[in-house]
């Protein structure tokens, strides 16, 4: 496994950015893989419990699809609680996909990094939290406006 190629951080109001860049594959902090349970857990009535290991899950091969293209981004904020993203989460951000209207992006809006919901009509694109307490924003030809990648996947702890 290689380790990854490059790491920096940058703050914005709104969103503090730790940014792994990938390599080939992401090296494990843990030396050997949690197991992988071959039986489900039951989120409604509970059901026995298989007792045997399907393999060990390796996280970087669930969450990464595009190692050269992904990073890891810390969330400050709480623009995106309602779409399950909380301050203190870190999103997986894939650059290698195309974005589409519905998608969580990373953006830079101003030379800001803000994470929203990309949502476009006809010539129109708008940025939008998922926190009523916040307001859409619509892209005007004179913001300075980049889509910096997209959301794959939220790591959120409970404690």
């Amino acid at each position: 496994m290689q380790t990854p190629t490059k790491q920096s951080t940058i703050q914005s109001p709104t969103l503090s950015l730790l940014i792994v860049k990938t390599g080939q594959t992401l090296a494990s902090p843990l030396k050997n893989f949690p197991p992988l349970f071959a039986s489900t857990v039951s989120a409604g009535f509970p059901s026995p419990a298989d007792d045997y290991i399907e393999r060990h899950l390796d996280l970087n091969e669930l969450l990464v699809k595009h190692p050269a293209a992904t990073f890891f981004v810390r969330v400050e904020g709480q623009s995106m609680i309602n779409a399950g993203i909380k301050s203190g989460d870190i999103l997986i951000v894939d650059r290698s996909l195309n974005p589409a209207s519905g998608h969580v992006v990373i953006a830079v809006l101003n030379g800001e990094f803000l994470v929203k919901k990309l949502h476009k009509r006809g010539d129109q694109i708008w940025l939008l939290p998922e926190n009523p307490k916040y307001a859409p924003m619509q892209i005007t030809a004179e913001a300075n406006f980049e889509i910096w990648g997209v959301v794959t996947s939220v790591i959120h702890n409970f404690q």
